[in-house]
């Protein structure tokens, strides 16, 4: 595993760390194909504005939750393998979404000096949007996760030592994909 020092981002991409352990409500399910996906963001658009969930959170921080959801359940399907699993903890203060496919040889890899015109940038997205993230690697299973918080103050910062906001290197230099 790649150690980040003071000020220095870690040798690794996307951080090699387990997937933490939060209490709460957890919601899981299959995503044999990518229209399930859609289906999936729905359900849990609906549990996330069930007022026993939304009361603890804001309206921005569940848009940024089904956001990053949806592109960690994207990424799976086409970059990872097998079956592929969503796992949803909703947690005091923050979400928690893993997902995991059978690919644990492959690592989440963020882009860099791809014009975003091209996609690429969902893994630099989820590192923006959430407290902290990585990936781990199980027996036949690659877990990528993130936590998210829920926007609102008695929850976790994420400004505190545990954030990784910052740590990923540039999507693109300036002027990489000109042709001046």
């Amino acid at each position: 595993m790649a150690e980040a020092t003071a000020g220095h981002p870690p040798t690794e991409p996307w951080p090699c760390l387990p997937v933490p352990s939060v209490p709460g409500d957890v919601w899981h399910w299959h995503l044999e194909a990518m229209h399930v996906v859609s289906r999936v963001r729905s359900d849990l658009r609906a549990r996330i504005a069930h007022p026993s969930v939304a009361l603890g959170s804001t309206e921005d921080a569940r848009d940024g939750m089904l956001l990053v959801f949806e592109e960690l359940a994207s990424n799976a399907l086409r970059h990872g393998g097998g079956q592929v699993r969503a796992l949803v903890v909703a947690g005091p203060g923050a979400w928690l979404l893993d997902l995991s496919d059978e690919a644990p040889d492959r690592p989440p890899v963020p882009a860099v000096d791809r014009d975003p015109a091209l996609g690429g940038m969902g893994l630099h997205l989820v590192a923006q949007l959430s407290l902290d993230y990585g990936w781990e690697r199980r027996p036949g299973r690659k877990h990528v996760w993130a936590r998210l918080p829920s926007g609102r103050d008695d929850g976790p910062s994420g400004g505190g030592p545990w954030s990784r906001r910052g740590r990923l290197p540039e999507p693109r230099r300036p002027g990489a994909w000109r042709n001046d």
